[in-house]
């Protein structure tokens, strides 16, 4: 295979992976989690279920992570087979299919038996990093079509301090993600009214659902002043690498409209239908700006070490 043929199919990888995390959100969002009943693969004992709204969300999520998790498998071969003296794409093609099968089983075994808040959560977690290894593995296939197997680094390396921020800021996103899916899965959304304020107060009385939430949009506001930071110094400081500008920039802009969906969701809450697409919004957002977060750390250290595969 070509370049831009691997190129290209790492792109339909992200794109339906990007599906499949989409499905997932609407499930949850929906609660169609069991429109299917405690069975899986089959829905209602039959390979193609009879039409309901629910059963129809549930089952179209279960195709789209199949088809997420074949092409996740044809990329790793592919990769493996044409690709192999890259060892950063190998890895996000390995990860890729990895964390598809993970959560995929976690899925059917929520299907199977009922599981925690806690655990659902992981869930979640899990097919974040599915996503963000697929979206790793897309940029990096672009970046070697235009670019070829190059080596050198043009400017001065990557700074050691600037390096672990951009690892620090990754995986706290990563734990005010699972703090997220814990708010939904918990059913907390409504433990905060109004925002900024929390139920009228700055500092509320963190009891049930109301200490969930709070925590929550602390973690979400310390991770925006990180990302901002991080923004910050990667377009001030790093002129000798245009990727990790244009990075830094992506990185900022999905967090600050992160912030907003998340006020959107708290005055949607009444309206089922624009809360939806709120909610959805708000996950999406951030699972893009995980993706970043991950290829941005990855080529910190690369640059940092100053070799550029």
């Amino acid at each position: 295979m070509t370049t831009n043929q691997l190129k290209w199919l790492s792109y339909i990888t992200c794109l339906v992976m990007f599906l499949a995390l989409l499905g997932g959100a609407v499930v949850t969002k929906t609660g169609s989690g069991l429109e299917c009943g405690n069975e899986w693969p089959l829905c209602h004992g039959k390979l193609i279920p009879a039409y309901t709204v629910g059963s129809l969300i549930e089952y179209t999520h279960r195709l789209f992570s199949g088809l997420a998790g074949m092409l996740s498998l044809a990329s790793m071969f592919a990769f493996w087979r044409y690709a192999r003296q890259r060892r950063d794409l190998l890895v996000y093609a390995w990860m890729t299919l990895l964390f598809v099968i993970v959560q995929g089983g976690m899925g059917a075994l929520a299907v199977l038996k009922s599981q925690s808040a806690a655990v659902m959560a992981l869930h979640m977690g899990f097919s974040l990093i599915a996503f963000a290894s697929s979206l790793m593995l897309a940029l990096g296939s672009k970046r070697r079509h235009e670019e070829g197997d190059a080596f050198s680094v043009p400017g001065k390396p990557v700074s050691i301090s600037f390096r672990n921020l951009t690892w620090f800021t990754t995986i706290y996103s990563y734990i005010v993600v699972y703090i997220g899916a814990f708010v939904s899965h918990t059913d907390s959304q409504g433990g905060c009214s109004g925002w900024p304020l929390c139920n009228g107060e700055w500092i509320p009385e963190l009891s049930g659902g109301v200490g969930v939430v709070f925590t929550h949009r602390i973690a979400a506001l310390l991770l925006f002043m990180l990302t901002a930071l991080l923004g910050h110094l990667a377009f001030w400081k790093q002129k000798d690498h245009r990727e990790l500008r244009m990075l830094g920039v992506a990185a900022v802009l999905l967090c600050l409209m992160q912030v907003f969906s998340g006020a959107a969701v708290v005055y949607t809450l009444g309206n089922d239908k624009l809360y939806i697409f709120a909610a959805l919004a708000h996950i999406l957002l951030i699972a893009g700006l995980f993706g970043v977060l991950c290829y941005m750390s990855v080529r910190v250290w690369q640059l940092s070490k100053g070799n550029r595969r």
